[in-house]
């Protein structure tokens, strides 16, 4: 039985030799499309996006190392 290491490894011998680029096609469409399935959200999770996004756009973000001071500020009086 094969391993997924084996499994991965010969696949990625066998598209380093081919030069079928119908097949390396087909292989990157099963593959796109594997990935969106994966990261298929829900309304909840597209609206924080959304909202996020308009957040940075309007300059209502703060720098990480802006962040990270004011924690280790935070800790210290602790």
């Amino acid at each position: 039985m094969d391993t997924t290491a084996q499994i991965k490894n010969d696949l990625i011998s066998r598209i380093k030799e081919s030069e079928d680029l119908t097949f390396l096609k087909a292989l990157q469409t099963i593959i796109d499309s594997s990935e969106k399935a994966l990261y298929q959200l829900s309304t909840g999770q597209e609206n924080s996006i959304s909202i996020g996004r308009a957040q940075i756009k309007n300059g209502q973000f703060s720098l990480n190392e802006k962040v990270i001071s004011e924690m280790k500020e935070w800790l210290e009086k602790k």
